[in-house]
């Protein structure tokens, strides 16, 4: 079993790290029939080593014996299935990285393990550079997300970390520590990248930056970043306490760093995942639609779980080839629909428990400054 499984587990990763690259290099897309090839053996592999996620699928109707016919029938483990079980291919003793899930209402999260660093890496890097730095820019790192120092198990914070290493000019700032905003020492630097015309990547979930923002009018304070700048938002409107306009929000940013609309790209992504969308072309006509990179497929299901027709609102189902070691497809509660070759993203299901990583942000709303 032992040698059988890492051939296995070598053979598949090969292959995916085969596809992350040719799309990450040339653009290289996959076809539908390359990709149901690829999702199916995925999913015969993890039926085999991933034990929990097996016997979900077993009552479902779905053994390596009754393998689904494409990738749109494959079962979904729901998004919470990772704080009730333990969902991986291999002993999570040996994770090379262990994320935790946003903590709810109730106080629990879960945690997904992965069992390789570079196939989360090469995933995270390549949908990075496609979207976010298309024009390859070396850009001054600003991250209002969790420090992986403080935070390691923060999967937004391991993100930005990487990116901010493998692709930024050295010089990166953290100022969100646990509930605390850093606004003074967030003004200093953006002061100093402006006096030094070095290009900045503001990074931060929607209730810290919306915190910011607050803080920067009560300052009466503007920016007018150096040509090249761009701001990425990680999601999470709707908290606990406060609900932003995305229009506005939009607009207050980049009114507030001098900067256009379009150079505010929203991502999205969860830690039940290992690859992300981004905003397509966010200045564009037809609105936010947001698009992955091609071994992320979604499908929109309406409440027996079926697919639903192309801009008809659904619950959002992700298959993600580079969640080799866990499960390959993953139901969640966030309403979406299908347009434009992508998904619109519109919030979440009523009812639906509170998480995402903003939810590490919200208490910046009653925490004051921190700074």
């Amino acid at each position: 079993m032992p040698g059988s499984y890492s051939r296995e587990t070598a053979e598949l990763d090969a292959e995916i790290l085969q596809a992350v690259g040719a799309w990450h290099v040339r653009g290289r897309q996959l076809g539908d029939a390359e990709f149901d090839d690829l999702a199916l053996r995925i999913l015969a592999y993890q039926l085999r080593y991933n034990l929990p996620y097996a016997r979900y699928c077993a009552s479902l109707g779905v053994s390596g014996r009754s393998l689904p016919a494409t990738w749109e029938a494959i079962p979904a483990v729901p998004a919470a299935a990772y704080k009730e079980a333990t969902l991986c291919t291999f002993d999570p003793a040996g994770a090379a990285l262990a994320f935790e899930t946003s903590g709810t209402t109730s106080g629990t999260g879960g945690r997904h393990y992965m069992e390789r660093r570079d196939l989360y890496d090469a995933a995270l890097l390549a949908g990075f550079d496609r979207f976010m730095l298309p024009d390859a820019a070396r850009l001054r790192y600003f991250n209002l997300v969790p420090n992986p120092h403080d935070r390691p198990e923060s999967s937004l914070g391991y993100m930005m970390a990487r990116v901010a290493a493998d692709r930024g000019d050295g010089e990166t700032g953290w100022y969100l520590r646990g509930d605390r905003l850093f606004a003074d020492a967030f003004v200093a630097d953006i002061d100093d990248a402006v006096e030094r015309e070095q290009p900045a990547c503001i990074a931060g979930t929607a209730f810290a930056l919306v915190r910011l923002l607050d803080d920067l009018e009560q300052r009466d304070r503007v920016f007018r970043l150096p040509a090249g700048s761009r701001i990425m938002e990680t999601g999470g409107f709707k908290g606990r306490t406060r609900f932003v306009e995305r229009g506005e929000f939009y607009r207050r940013l980049a009114a507030s760093f001098g900067i256009s609309e379009d150079r505010v790209v929203a991502e999205y992504g969860m830690t039940e995942l290992t690859s992300q969308y981004y905003d397509r072309n966010p200045g564009g006509p037809g609105g936010r639609v947001k698009a992955a990179a091609p071994w992320l497929r979604s499908r929109v299901v309406g409440p027996d779980g079926r697919r639903l027709p192309r801009g008809t609102v659904g619950a959002l189902v992700h298959v993600d080839l580079a969640n080799r070691s866990s499960c390959v497809a993953v139901a969640t509660e966030d309403l979406g629909a299908e347009a434009g070759g992508g998904i619109v993203l519109l919030g979440r299901e009523r009812g639906a428990q509170l998480r995402g990583c903003s939810l590490d942000a919200e208490a910046l709303l009653a925490a004051g400054d921190g700074a």
